[in-house]
């Protein structure tokens, strides 16, 4: 946070703090050069060190640097100071229209309109350039204290070409369009839906969609119809509600195709309020294939041939066909003209005739086998859908793209690859690798997928191998040191060895603990590479030692006790008697003298009120690292269906990894799953109030048959969840 009375680059002078958003903090400042009051826009300290933030920053600015209208936030300046990335803007001294909206409960229609102009005039001069702002929202709407209105915060806007979507943009779930929510292809009609939104939320004072999380939310917007705004406004104009609803269409098709069309109905409806101007498209008639009806193809024999008048010289081309300058002299040769001569007339006006209805019938069939062709007169309709479905080389039949493989390519490269396959890529930062610098190290959908066209691909930019320093971890149990060494992004195999003894005989390192690693502590390896753990056996005893009990303890302390045992399995099962996490029961029994390098020790941990098969299965573990805590990271869908599905057999898993989300600051997380279930979009709970350790491993149970989902993460933060991102995600059934 800059202190009152800073100044960057030697001319912004930090006046205080006006506001914050979530990767900058905006400050009022006093430009000593012009001698002006500006915005500052500061990246937050913790987002410096992060280049794919800083270009994101940079991004904005230059995104928002092109746009001069009256109805935008200018940006006057941007630069970098020892470290202080920042973005100079006009300030504005108002109120946000969500601050208003809230004060007035709802405004009236007029005042509505006006500001919903203004703010179309805004969008449509960035459209032009080639920007969408896909975060339109009252929140970065200003209302200035001379009634100006304004829009801002174009902090993820992006080159309309770039066919890619933020996932941040689902902090405004309330406000997205169902293409954003799905995550998919964006553009200008994204912006419509959004104002659309906004509008309602002007006129009623509320949103059409509300619920108690993101993805409740999203699933409206994919799904249900709003309530007509009318009904919570009574005096609202026909043509306004109207407007409103073809704004926030579900399919883009069906909305306004640019903001100069918005803006000439809202003009519109001030003067006609009560109009029947706008034009909704019926789902019914783009879904029908239309055919022609004798009657009508009747009347298309006997229309005369129509000139567009956007083809000046086909008009003038006709014109010089027609004979008018033929008249004046054709006529006197009739005043004098015997009746023979008439009979010769008459014979070329058959004639004639006769060509017109030839042409007619060429006419006619070119239009039946055009309209056979496109599938519009008795034509098959799969006909038309198939070549709809096949535009590109890489569109199957069914319209779905197959997702390249992204790895060790360039950004540039990764670009060529996805321009013509109808495919959006994401960056979503940086992390170590085994991968060349500077190239993809991993992506979201994993190559050969078969995913909808327009969808995102997300990926990461390799740093490299991150060196890193084997840690000492003499003193933590052989389950704990695995853990540690793991969350480093070391692989890890664990041998069990026994240990030294000391004078009295007593074992150097107890039973169940670190003993040593291969490299030693200290040494310097490579993120990726594969580190031995050992852990001690204590004391050998030879073939024959008294087993321990274990039962009552927790799953980690009950693996550590048996230590010096070679083969240690874990199970899980259901119990409403014994706390997750505690073991059940342990076979063989405590007491027994068994030979701890052949048998084999099965302790049986509860799972609580969750159905086991839901959760893990049986998770065999030969050395003591093995059996970390995967029930936690599991988490699993419970829902009916896919425990039914587990009960019968057939099971669908996702085991992608999650890299570190943009924005995450440690706090508990919560994972929810979206997939389109008998064309219904279905929600559930993976995984609620849990720090994650990242790169996180999912290990996630789908809906039967259904190979595609979306995963939403949110982080709470001061008892809230916010959404940090979406991932989409990929099942295979388990055989």
């Amino acid at each position: 946070m800059l202190k009152t009375g800073m100044i960057i680059a030697e001319r912004y002078e930090i006046l205080g703090k006006i506001g914050t958003g979530g990767m900058a903090d905006v400050y009022k400042a006093k430009d000593h050069k012009l001698n002006r009051f500006v915005a500052v826009k500061v990246l937050k300290p913790e987002f410096r060190e992060d280049t794919t933030f800083i270009r994101k920053f940079r991004s904005e600015a230059q995104a928002a640097a092109v746009l001069t209208h009256p109805n935008i936030v200018n940006v006057f300046d941007v630069g970098d100071d020892n470290g202080v990335y920042y973005i100079v803007m006009e300030l504005i001294e108002g109120i946000t229209l969500k601050e208003y909206i809230s004060k007035k409960g709802r405004l009236s229609v007029k005042e509505a309109t006006s500001i919903a102009i203004q703010v179309s005039m805004g969008l449509e001069a960035a459209h032009s350039h080639g920007i969408v702002h896909r975060d339109v929202k009252p929140q970065n709407i200003i209302i200035s204290m001379d009634g100006k209105v304004k829009v801002t915060d174009f902090g993820i806007a992006r080159a309309a070409s770039s066919n890619t979507i933020s996932s941040n943009v689902m902090g405004s779930v309330h406000y997205s369009s169902p293409e954003q929510v799905r995550g998919g292809y964006s553009d200008e009609k994204s912006d419509i839906y959004s104002l659309g939104i906004t509008l309602y939320e002007m006129v009623t004072g509320k949103v059409p969609f509300d619920g108690d999380t993101t993805v409740a939310i999203a699933i409206k917007h994919l799904q249900e119809e709003m309530v007509p705004p009318s009904v919570y406004a009574e005096d609202l104009p026909h043509s306004l509600e109207q407007i409103i609803l073809k704004c926030t269409q579900k399919s883009v098709d069906r909305r306004y195709q640019n903001m100069e069309d918005v803006i000439a109905d809202l003009k519109h409806s001030l003067i006609d309020p009560q109009g029947d101007f706008v034009t909704l498209t019926s789902v019914d008639n783009e879904a029908k294939t239309v055919v022609i009806s004798d009657e009508e193809l009747g009347e298309i024999k006997h229309v005369p041939k129509q000139i567009s008048k956007s083809e000046p010289e086909a008009l003038e081309d006709e014109i010089n066909e027609t004979d008018y300058d033929d008249e004046p002299e054709e006529k006197p040769r009739r005043k004098k003209t015997a009746k023979p001569e008439k009979t010769k007339k008459k014979g070329g006006h058959g004639l004639t005739i006769a060509m017109l209805l030839l042409g007619v019938v060429i006419l006619v069939a070119i239009i039946l086998v055009a309209g056979k062709a496109s599938g519009l007169i008795g034509g098959n309709s799969e006909t038309k859908t198939k070549t709809e479905t096949t535009d590109t080389a890489e569109t199957d039949d069914d319209g779905m793209v197959t997702v390249p493989n992204l790895l060790g390519k360039t950004e540039d490269e990764a670009k060529n690859i996805t321009k013509d396959m109808k495919l959006g890529i994401q960056p979503m930062g940086e992390e170590a690798s085994t991968q060349a610098k500077g190239t993809i190290s991993s992506q979201d959908i994993p190559q050969g997928s078969k995913v909808e066209q327009y969808t995102t691909i997300k990926y990461y930019i390799s740093k490299g191998a991150q060196q890193i320093t084997v840690p000492d971890v003499d003193g933590q149990t052989g389950v704990d040191a695995q853990q540690t060494l793991e969350d480093m992004g070391l692989n890890v195999t664990v041998q069990k060895e026994y240990s030294e003894l000391n004078d009295d005989g007593t074992p150097i390192v107890d039973p169940g603990y670190a003993y040593s690693t291969t490299p030693d502590a200290g040494a310097s390896v490579s993120a990726g590479d594969t580190i031995t753990l050992v852990v001690s056996r204590g004391v050998d005893y030879g073939d024959s030692v008294e087993v321990p009990s274990v039962v009552g303890m927790t799953k980690n302390d009950a693996i550590t006790t048996f230590g010096k045992f070679l083969n240690v399995e874990v199970k899980e099962e259901m119990s409403t008697e014994v706390a997750a996490g505690e073991v059940i029961s342990q076979e063989p029994e405590a007491g027994n003298w068994e030979d701890p390098d052949t048998v084999n020790v099965v302790i049986t941990v509860s799972t609580g009120d969750q159905d086991p098969a839901s959760v893990q299965s049986t998770d065999t573990a030969n050395t003591a690292g093995s059996t970390t805590d995967s029930a936690a990271q599991t988490a699993d869908n419970t829902s009916t269906d896919n425990s039914a599905a587990v009960a019968a057999g057939e099971v669908w898993k996702c085991t992608q990894t999650l890299n570190t989300p943009t924005g995450y600051t440690g706090g508990p997380v919560r994972l929810e799953l979206v997939q389109n279930v008998n064309g219904t979009p279905t929600a559930s709970v993976v995984l609620e109030n849990q720090v994650l350790q990242f790169p996180y491993d999912l290990d996630i149970t789908g809906a039967p048959g259904i190979s595609e989902g979306t995963l939403y993460l949110s982080e709470q933060v001061n008892g809230v969840y916010q959404e940090l991102g979406n991932y989409s995600i990929t099942f295979a059934k388990v055989e």
